[in-house]
């Protein structure tokens, strides 16, 4: 699979193929990436919660991922910065909402110039074709120092890479939906509610693959 060059990237952007909203600029452009930059919205994950009980503390449930009920929001203003302590894990998106192409994927990956700073980007993964939104992006300080962000400089980046082939693109958690409300998908609350209760053969049952047609998977 070839990772499309800038001239590649930016035909699909003039024929209104690949969109960005707030639209790309001449610094944002590299030789085979897009850089994106740092939104204004950070996700600071709650540590306790009171409850009938006394003082809870919260914990991480794998199988529910991102409850934003176990996140407080913070949303800046042009002209604040968020510093991260050491050690703190944040959740924060894109400045940019894409709208991909349903015959192209992308890469997404962290710029070096913050991880050299202390900053783990663990961002690595998959921007599915037909996906609109901003992306949803998870930074830890590894730095025994506090680290100062600002929404707006450039953070990761995005590869892109044509498919080879027909794709009927579905919609993810957070296909045009802000971070703050993202739901859970019935699917996958079904999903969790299975794992979570240790039926993993009815899981595996419920969700078989349906064959097509002509008898291929």
């Amino acid at each position: 699979m070839s990772i499309l060059s800038r001239n590649e990237i930016l035909k699909l952007i003039n024929k209104k193929e690949l969109a960005f909203n707030p639209t790309l600029d001449e610094l944002q452009l590299q030789t085979h990436s897009i850089d994106l930059r740092l939104g204004y919205t950070f996700m600071v994950p709650r540590r306790w919660k009171v409850t009938k009980n006394g003082r809870e503390a919260l914990v991480v449930n794998t199988s529910t991922t991102d409850d934003t009920k176990s996140y407080q929001p913070v949303e800046l203003e042009e002209g604040q910065f968020f510093e991260l302590l050491p050690g703190e894990f944040i959740i924060t998106t894109t400045l940019e909402r894409i709208k991909m192409p349903t015959s192209v994927m992308a890469t997404l990956y962290p710029r070096s110039s913050l991880n050299r700073k202390g900053l783990s980007i663990n961002l690595t993964g998959i921007v599915d074709a037909g996906y609109e939104g901003n992306l949803i992006t998870p930074i830890e300080n590894k730095n025994q120092q506090p680290v100062r962000i600002y929404p707006g400089e450039r953070f990761c980046q995005l590869t892109f890479h044509e498919i080879a082939g027909d794709v009927k693109p579905g919609k993810s958690r957070w296909h045009k939906k802000d971070i703050v409300v993202g739901l859970l998908p019935e699917k996958d609350m079904k999903e969790s509610e299975l794992i979570t209760t240790g039926n993993i053969r009815e899981l595996k049952d419920d969700y078989k693959i349906k064959k097509t047609r002509s008898g291929k998977k």
